[in-house]
């Protein structure tokens, strides 16, 4: 008989004999995407790159307190590209465009690094758990990765993981290029990206004691400095009036301040990680685990340093506790795989990945204890009889029916509540955020396509899915984006133009109550703020920033409370001394009067 013809790997029958996944699962993830996510515009940082990049258009804005002395602004060109595109797309348009670039990036470099540690498939999973789950890290759950707003550390965190990626690809010298680069965007963010980069090359013996000599020479500067008078003037130690500011407004940066749940989500990712390394048998793979660890350590050895002694000001401004990030980011990048490899395991696999997806997933159970219990369970499997493992199997899945009633009940509950978003987008799409919000959901309803579509979908079946997920997005997606502030817009600009003909342009202005956002004074009015909560975010990096934003709070006694004494709020919570809104104060002319009299103040 003559031989069948062959068909080569890349021709048009294959394509339609094996459809790449991607066809499917890219609308997928953009679904899951605006579902689980919402652009939030000029929210907290937000608006302080903003406003770093306008001041290069309308230098006005420069003598801003917040602007005015060392800031942030120093360190990064990430300002010059924002205030060019600025230029060409106005202020929101330049503020969406780099935000969805920064996402997409940071995503797609995302899927790169996965499919470079497992394989295609898995790889889509690791993406819409990083998705799913809200990348928390360090304190008061302030800052995680890829936010919901765009900062240099956006853009900074996309580059760190291409860098990364690369690395995997065998492209280690673009690999270092790229996190080199990076330095200039993000420093902070960037450090760390580029430690592991470097603990990956070096044998694991090395780059373990280059980390304890580095830990020992920042604990040698900080010593040196606190006791050596002719080193402080290297070496800055904050004073006490500077060192109270900073820690009134910025308590995350001291980690004797840290709550139990903060120390909770900062171990989570250690023990995950160190559950990775033992279930997958891959010497790249454990070896990124230990570098992200390592990273991890190193810079909570660093940051407890510099806030104990002295502290030293470059050590305390150098915020170490923020490699942390890139700790959490390999650990949620490596549960798809992990969980897999155990799930195969007969005696405790499904149990072991059950508690890991939910330790990230599911806000209702300790993260932490979940994360713990997979470990030990783990650990303990060469014990665990054969009648012991199939209570564990039922336990199992007596857990998968729970998550399901779960999805169940919480989606009767959205559907019998009342619409807290009245008209912002319909209801149906606002409960299906609310429920996709929750986490658990999401997994509950990918994982079973991602299954499907993987071993059953035809061509057909998923161009069908694509086109149905295209649809949803089109619908879901607009309102996941929408900037609903209309600072800065035009039709507010032109509302307020009598003021900004008033005003003179390097006038600051007053926004009584001063916990309001100074966006509107910045990007509206186009004028410096006098001051508000948000400008007093860089007392750390200047001293007489510091001083100031106390000195201008207390000439609004009289008709604010210091709205930057933000530790001594939160020490009041527990107490019950703390009201959710400070009662007003009234504006009196004698308390007007007062405060006209500084000459800082322009406008109230």
């Amino acid at each position: 008989m003559p031989e069948q013809p062959t068909v080569a790997p890349g021709s048009i029958a294959t394509f339609f004999r094996q459809p790449p996944l991607a066809i499917a699962l890219i609308p997928m993830l953009v679904t899951l995407w605006a579902l689980t996510h919402r652009y939030n515009g000029f929210a907290r940082d937000g608006e302080l790159y903003a406003v770093q990049a306008l001041a290069r258009i309308q230098p006005s804005l420069s003598g801003d307190l917040y602007l005015q002395n060392t800031s942030q602004d120093q360190y990064t060109f990430f300002s010059p590209i924002y205030a060019w595109l600025i230029g060409l797309l106005g202020l929101q348009g330049a503020e969406l465009l780099l935000f969805v670039t920064c996402s997409v990036l940071f995503l797609a470099a995302s899927w790169i690094l996965a499919r470079q540690l497992s394989n295609e498939a898995t790889a889509w999973l690791s993406v819409a758990l990083i998705v799913v789950t809200i990348g928390y890290y360090g304190a008061y759950q302030i800052f995680s990765y890829s936010e919901n707003y765009l900062t240099a550390r956006s853009l900074a965190e996309a580059l760190v993981v291409i860098a990364i990626a690369c690395h995997f690809c065998s492209w280690r010298r673009l690999a270092l290029m790229i996190a080199v680069g990076s330095m200039f965007i993000h420093p902070l963010m960037t450090l760390p990206g580029l430690l592991l980069l470097v603990y990956l090359w070096l044998p694991t013996w090395v780059a373990v004691t280059f980390a304890a000599c580095g830990t020992l020479a920042t604990l040698g500067i900080a010593l040196t400095a606190s006791m050596w008078p002719a080193a402080a003037r290297i070496f800055t130690v904050m004073d006490p009036a500077w060192l109270e500011v900073v820690r009134e407004r910025s308590q995350f940066l001291f980690l004797k301040y840290w709550t139990t749940p903060d120390w909770e989500i900062t171990a989570r990712p250690f023990v995950c990680l160190t559950l990775t390394a033992l279930v997958i048998n891959h010497e790249r793979t454990r070896k990124l685990c230990l570098a992200a660890m390592l990273v991890g350590a190193s810079g909570l050895a660093l940051a407890y340093i510099a806030c104990t002694i002295g502290p030293v000001a470059i050590l305390l401004q150098g915020q170490a506790w923020r490699w942390i990030w890139i700790t959490g980011f390999t650990s949620v990048l490596l549960i798809p795989p992990t969980g897999l490899q155990m799930w195969g395991d007969s005696k405790c696999g499904p149990l072991c990945a059950l508690l890991l997806v939910l330790g990230w997933t599911y806000t209702g159970v300790d993260g932490l204890a979940c994360a713990e219990g997979a470990l030990i369970l783990w650990l303990a499997r060469e014990y665990i009889s054969e009648q012991a493992s199939r209570y564990l199997l039922w336990a199992a899945a007596a857990i998968g029916v729970i998550l399901i009633a779960t999805v169940l009940a919480n989606c009767w509950t959205f559907a019998s509540s009342p619409n807290l978003e009245s008209g912002r987008e319909s209801v149906v799409v606002a409960r299906l955020r609310e429920v996709f919000g929750l986490g658990i959901p999401a997994i509950v309803l990918v994982v079973p396509f991602w299954y499907w579509i993987r071993k059953h979908g035809t061509l057909a079946s998923r161009a069908a899915a694509s086109a149905a997920f295209i649809a949803t997005s089109v619908v879901i997606l607009p309102g996941s984006v929408k900037q609903l502030s209309t600072v800065g817009t035009r039709p507010e600009i032109e509302a307020f133009k009598d003021w900004r003909e008033r005003i003179p342009a390097n006038s600051s202005a007053l926004f009584v109550p001063t916990t309001k956002s100074a966006s509107f004074a910045w990007f509206t009015l186009g004028r410096p703020s006098y001051l508000s909560v948000d400008q007093s975010s860089g007392v750390v990096f200047s001293r007489a920033t510091a001083l100031e934003v106390r000195r201008r709070s207390e000439v609004l006694l009289p008709v604010s409370e210091p709205d930057w004494q933000i530790l001594t709020q939160i020490e009041q919570e527990p107490a019950g001394l703390r009201k959710k809104e400070p009662a007003p104060r009234p504006l009196t002319a004698a308390a007007l009067t007062k405060i006209c009299a500084d000459p800082q103040l322009g406008f109230v």
